[in-house]
C-alpha cells in the first residue's frame, strides 16, 4: 500500500483512504521511502522539537545577545510589551517567538530550517507556543511537525521553497502555510481543514517579494517571520471557522509558482530591489561591508 503523495489531493485521498491525519501520512511515506523505522525517524522528529524549542528560548534570553550585523534582540522588546498588544499577550508571545528564532538564526546559532533559514521562525513559535500553552505532549507537536512537512514537501516539488527561484512568498509564504496546517492538526481539524489553512496562509503571501538588505537574512526578514507567524494563526482559524478557501491548496500553490516565474530577479534574493535599493539600504550595506 503506497503513501506517495505529490499534490495536495494525492495526500487528502490518502487520508480519506486509511483515515489517516496529514502528519501521520507524512511519516507514513517517510518510511516507505527509506530504510529507518517509524521509530527512527520519529526520534529525528523529536529532536528537531528540540532545537525548536531551545531556538526560541536561547532568542527570547535577555541575557543572550541575538545581534545580527543590522539587527537584534528585539523579540525580546515585544515579549516585554505582549500584556499591552492589541494582539493580546498569547498572540504577540507567539510572534515574539517567532522573531526570536530569526535572531538567532542571524546571530549564526542552531536553528531547523522550516522549511528555510530565513523563515525558520514560523513554524517553531506555532506549534511549539501554542503546544505547550495546551499542555500537549511531544508526540503530538511531532505529528503536527510531520504534517507540516507533508505540506512543505508539496510546495517544494510543485512550486518552490526558494527565495532565489520564488521570492519571499516561497519562504515565509510556504512556512506559514506549514504552521497553519500543523496548527489545525493539533487543534484537532480533519485534514481537509487543514489544508484549507495552508491555502488560505500561503494566498495572504502571494506575490510577496525576497529584498534583504545588504543580502543578510535580516532586515525585512526577522519582521517577516512575525507576520508570518500571525498569518498562520489567523489562517488557522479562518479555516477551523469553516470559511473555505474559494482557490484550492494545489492552485494556490500552482499559481505561487507562476508568480515567481515572472518575478524580476531584482527581487529574488539579490538585493537589487524592493527594500535592498532604497537609499537607506545602500548606506548601511556600505558599513557592513
Amino acid at each position: 500500500m503506497s503513501y506517495s503523495f505529490h499534490h495536495g489531493s494525492d495526500l487528502l485521498a490518502l487520508c480519506r483512504r486509511d483515515g489517516i491525519s496529514l502528519g501521520e501520512a507524512m511519516l507514513r511515506r517517510e518510511i516507505e521511502e527509506g530504510s529507518r523505522t517509524r521509530p527512527e525517524i520519529f526520534a529525528e522528529m523529536q529532536r528537531n522539537l528540540d532545537v525548536m524549542r531551545a531556538s526560541i528560548a536561547a532568542g527570547l534570553d535577555p541575557a543572550r545577545p541575538t545581534h545580527g550585523l543590522l539587527a537584534g534582540n528585539e523579540s525580546v522588546k515585544l515579549d516585554r510589551y505582549a500584556a499591552q498588544s492589541e494582539l493580546g499577550p498569547r498572540l504577540c508571545r507567539m510572534v515574539a517567538a517567532g522573531m526570536a528564532v530569526a535572531e538567532v538564526n542571524a546571530s549564526m546559532g542552531q536553528i531547523v530550517a522550516a522549511p528555510t533559514a530565513g523563515a525558520s521562525g514560523i513554524l517553531p513559535a506555532v506549534v511549539v507556543c501554542c503546544g505547550d500553552e495546551r499542555g500537549l505532549a511531544d508526540e503530538t507537536l511531532c505529528m503536527a511537525l510531520f504534517a507540516a512537512g507533508a505540506v512543505g514537501a508539496i510546495v517544494a516539488e510543485n512550486a518552490s521553497i526558494a527565495g532565489a527561484s520564488g521570492g519571499c512568498q516561497a519562504e515565509t509564504g510556504a512556512a506559514a502555510a506549514m504552521a497553519a496546517a500543523a496548527l489545525a492538526q493539533m487543534k484537532g481539524a480533519a485534514p481537509e481543514v487543514s489544508l484549507t489553512a495552508a491555502a488560505i496562509a500561503l494566498k495572504n503571501c502571494m506575490g510577496l517579494v525576497c529584498d534583504p538588505v545588504g543580502g543578510l537574512v535580516e532586515c525585512p526578514c526577522i519582521k517577516r517571520n512575525a507576520i508570518g507567524v500571525a498569518n498562520a494563526v489567523l489562517s488557522c482559524d479562518l479555516a477551523m471557522a469553516g470559511i473555505p478557501s474559494l482557490i484550492p491548496f494545489d492552485e494556490v500553490v500552482d499559481a505561487m509558482r507562476a508568480v515567481g516565474a515572472v518575478m524580476s530577479p531584482d527581487l529574488k534574493e539579490t538585493a537589487r530591489g524592493g527594500l535592498a535599493a532604497t537609499e537607506t539600504a545602500r548606506r548601511l550595506e556600505k558599513n557592513i561591508q
